[in-house]
């Protein structure tokens, strides 16, 4: 039963956070509908950011903070490159998460890990800190659960004010922003700042549970969360009082339920990055399955 425990408190520690990325995420694919690969770049920004910080005495909240500010800056880059440059959306997200390499590397001082054990993070400063030693143990998911509830209600609300509502027409229908004389680049540059902003803060967060940043964690991170948008999306897309930012999150905890179970079903780790690929692929292929399926037109064969 411990065992078992354990393994839920793991899966909900990550999916917490990598929820976080996958709103991110959501706003750029869903929203923007902007395939942007520089998540794999601004994951470890966030990351590595927050690691320089901390080490030199920075509060942990406020790197948070400046691993969005960095993140969004990132972002801005990715909108630059596509919307001024007319450089394709695919291209513009590979050309940043290369350029990421370089910058977190001159962040970190040339190292691919820093690391700064013992010095207050989130996890255990502020309201982590008054946790009573028998419930000390989940004091990760509890402020991974808060974390991740502040930032969707954030972006909730954001997407209800006008900035919001034309950042969503800019992705559904860019004549009508165009009509009312809005620029349909410009939400755009300020969608993909929203987007990479919130996978910063994930990487943030996600360095801060370790006390240490890599700049290799974002590998893999684009298909993490374009997988936890889609699975949360296929599954509970027709819930209709469930939010897509919720969805998002949801399928993020699913989709760490998924590679949890497979590990423990004896998956050797080398192989986890092909697992997340073929989770990712049915993502895909069932969420198109089921599309067909719902707009198959009906057929009525007369009687004989």
């Amino acid at each position: 039963m411990d065992i078992f425990i354990g393994l839920v408190r793991n899966i909900l520690e990550e999916g917490f956070i990598f929820g976080i990325m996958a709103m991110g995420v959501f706003i750029t694919y869903s929203v923007l509908d902007f395939p942007d690969l520089s998540v794999d770049g601004t994951f470890p920004l966030g990351a590595c950011t927050t690691a320089a910080l901390i080490s030199i005495g920075v509060n942990p909240y406020l790197s948070c903070l400046m691993a969005f500010i960095a993140g969004s800056a990132a972002g801005m880059v990715t909108g630059f490159l596509h919307v001024k440059l007319k450089i394709t959306n695919l291209l513009s997200g590979i050309l940043t998460m290369t350029a990421m390499w370089s910058v977190n590397l001159f962040i970190t001082k040339g190292s691919s890990i820093l690391a700064y054990y013992n010095k207050p993070t989130i996890f255990t400063s502020g309201l982590a800190a008054i946790f009573p030693r028998d419930i000390y143990v989940y004091r990760i998911a509890v402020v991974g659960l808060i974390a991740v509830v502040v930032s969707k209600i954030v972006l909730d609300l954001y997407l209800k004010t006008k900035s919001g509502l034309l950042l969503r027409s800019a992705g559904d229908n860019q004549q009508f922003v165009i009509s009312i004389s809005r620029d349909p680049g410009k939400m755009k540059m300020v969608g993909l700042a929203i987007g990479n902003g919130f996978t910063a803060l994930s990487g943030s967060i996600y360095s801060q549970q370790y006390e240490s940043a890599d700049i290799n964690s974002g590998t893999g991170m684009v298909v993490m969360a374009l997988a936890s948008v889609i699975i949360g999306k296929s599954v509970f897309g027709k819930i209709r009082i469930m939010k897509p930012t919720t969805m998002a999150v949801v399928g993020a905890i699913l989709y760490r339920a998924c590679l949890v179970a497979a590990l423990q079903m004896g998956l050797n780790p080398d192989y986890l990055k092909l697992l997340m690929a073929v989770l990712f692929t049915l993502a895909l292929v069932s969420t198109n399955f089921f599309s067909k399926r719902r707009n198959k037109p009906y057929v009525n064969t007369p009687e004989l």
